[in-house]
């Protein structure tokens, strides 16, 4: 099996970042990265049946939105990197989402970018990077 990397991305500056410093590893350790996109979603167990099927529906508009606005445009510019790119987009919560892609591809590293979330927000709720570096079941580096 090869090595992989995951790599958290969105679309921010930030992690364009994550993506271009994990591309420069994967090349020095001969590994391909996986660029994992995850979006928010709560699960609403109390939802009428055709509430879930609406919901459902707009699941996989958006499925369909990210892979065309994110995924494809950064795997396209990364296709001479000399990297193998492969991509990841699922539901949850983000940094529990990210460090279960790790396990399930069998990473070897996480990369993820740095917002510059600080005060209350990042008191009280947290942030993905701060979380992730927490409990990742694998090492997990934070770019700047």
């Amino acid at each position: 099996m090869s090595k992989r990397f995951v790599v958290g991305y969105d679309g921010s500056e930030e992690s364009k970042r994550a993506v271009q410093f994990a591309v420069s590893q994967a090349k020095s350790a001969g590994a391909a990265i996986v660029i994992a996109h995850v979006l928010e979603w709560s699960p609403y167990s109390f939802l009428t049946p055709e509430e879930l099927e609406e919901r459902h529906k707009r699941r996989k508009e958006e499925l369909s939105r990210a892979e065309t606005a994110l995924m494809a445009p950064i795997k396209d510019s990364l296709s001479d990197s000399g990297v193998t790119v492969e991509t990841e987009m699922r539901y949850g919560h983000v940094a529990d989402t990210l460090a279960k892609i790790a396990k399930d591809v069998g990473a070897e590293q996480m990369f993820i970018g740095r917002t510059g979330e600080s005060g209350l927000t990042a008191r009280v709720f947290g942030s993905v990077a701060g979380s992730l570096a927490q409990i990742a079941p694998v090492a997990c580096t934070i770019v700047p």
